[in-house]
């Protein structure tokens, strides 16, 4: 039983078409309006104010930050939420480089300053050699940066300002090993946010908001600022405490507030430099984290294969037989004895198991050396703590 389109994908966004074409049009129709779908893929749409149809299997970030989803209520639907870390990384620094040299070199300031002369004016010239004055800067060469969060973006700022001859001091106390690797050796660790603070010239935040992070950088952090630094966050608007940080401004402890976060109060002070959601916004990056989740949520409809699944542990499992169940359930015990006796009382053998948790929520993929009948899937889905439960045959 073969349908002309076997998975349909709802999109709430413009979607990169490279992106996309990694799903082929003879097993998966996709569109803004598709009926029942198995998936969605999303950029910035807030997806906490729609109706979230009971078909959809897995959601697709097109992007790092998943704010805009309803992950936990996802969580307790088996549906795992992907998203695209590090897709979009490069991008990300590069903007970070262009606000360090927009504050050390008032070029906003000498922008306004330029576009404000009159182009008739006859004494224009001598105006600019006069006013330039006003915004004489430094160079980033010989300063310290400090890097809080250490993931793809900010090992690649880190390494960035190294070869722009300066000196960096990194902090994250949940670094993964990947990361270790790819840190530059000449990167001096810190103990803490507050010997970043103390340290640096520049800080550069690299961190995703959760309970942990937000306000991490708040009045009393502020305290322990070198006097004159930059703060530069291209992470998460909630990651600073905004108020806190215009009193530092106001009170000469920072000198800049460089951020892709505007906001009514932002705006209108004269060391804040607000770019509009920049970060990601290059056509290289869009294609990028599209073509990473379209290949992450193909993964998982026609294999059940999970990687950098924010809410789901990565499992990856080769296929051993045509005949696979994919498991999602609550971190509970004995739910590997139940799926297996399941299975054993329908006479089915398992060829290969893999189990894995995070959180509150655990996953498994079982292959078996025969066709499962719906029976045993209705069986196992009915058991205490599975939150959803999937059939996944191949095709002959």
């Amino acid at each position: 039983m073969s349908l002309a389109y076997p998975f349909n994908i709802q999109i709430l966004n413009q979607i990169s078409q490279n992106g996309l074409k990694r799903l082929p049009a003879e097993r998966y129709k996709v569109g803004k309006d598709v009926a029942a779908p198995d998936a969605i893929m999303v950029r910035s749409a807030d997806m906490h104010s729609i109706d979230i149809a009971r078909s959809v299997q897995a959601i697709g970030r097109a992007g790092a930050g998943t704010n805009n989803i309803p992950v936990k209520a996802m969580s307790a639907r088996g549906v795992p939420v992907f998203n695209a870390p590090g897709a979009n990384a490069n991008a990300v620094k590069e903007l970070v480089l262009a606000g360090m040299l927009l504050a050390a070199r008032n070029i906003g300031g000498a922008m306004k300053f330029v576009s404000a002369l009159d182009p008739a004016d006859p004494a224009m010239e001598k105006k600019v050699e006069d006013g330039k004055k006003k915004f004489a800067g430094f160079e980033l060469a010989g300063h310290t940066l400090g890097v809080i969060g250490l993931g793809k973006i900010g090992c690649l700022v880190a390494d960035a300002a190294i070869k722009l001859g300066m000196d960096v001091l990194g902090y994250d106390p949940e670094i993964t090993v990947d990361a270790a690797w790819s840190l530059p050796a000449q990167v001096k660790k810190a103990n803490s946010v507050a010997e970043v603070l103390r340290s640096s010239d520049f800080v550069s935040l690299h961190v995703p908001l959760v309970d942990a992070t937000r306000k991490m950088i708040n009045a009393d952090m502020l305290t322990q600022a070198r006097p004159g630094a930059v703060l530069l966050n291209f992470s998460r608007e909630g990651v600073v405490d905004e108020a806190a940080v215009l009193a530092a401004l106001d009170a000469k402890g920072l000198a800049a507030y460089v951020c892709d976060f505007p906001s009514p109060r932002l705006n209108t002070h004269p060391q804040v430099i607000a770019l509009p959601h920049l970060g990601a916004s290059t056509g290289e990056a869009e294609e990028n984290c599209a073509v990473m989740v379209a290949d992450q949520l193909r993964d998982y409809l026609e294999h059940g294969n999970v990687q950098n699944a924010v809410n789901f542990p990565n499992v990856v499992m080769p296929r051993e037989s045509n005949f696979r169940i994919a498991v999602a359930n609550s971190n509970v015990p004995n739910m590997l004895g139940q799926i297996s006796t399941a299975l054993a009382l329908a006479g089915l053998n398992i060829n290969n198991m893999m189990n894995k948790s995070k959180g509150d929520v655990a996953y498994t993929l079982v292959d078996v050396d025969s066709a499962v009948p719906e029976t045993v899937i209705d069986a196992i889905g009915k058991i205490q703590g599975v939150l959803a439960v999937r059939y996944l045959p191949l095709e002959n």
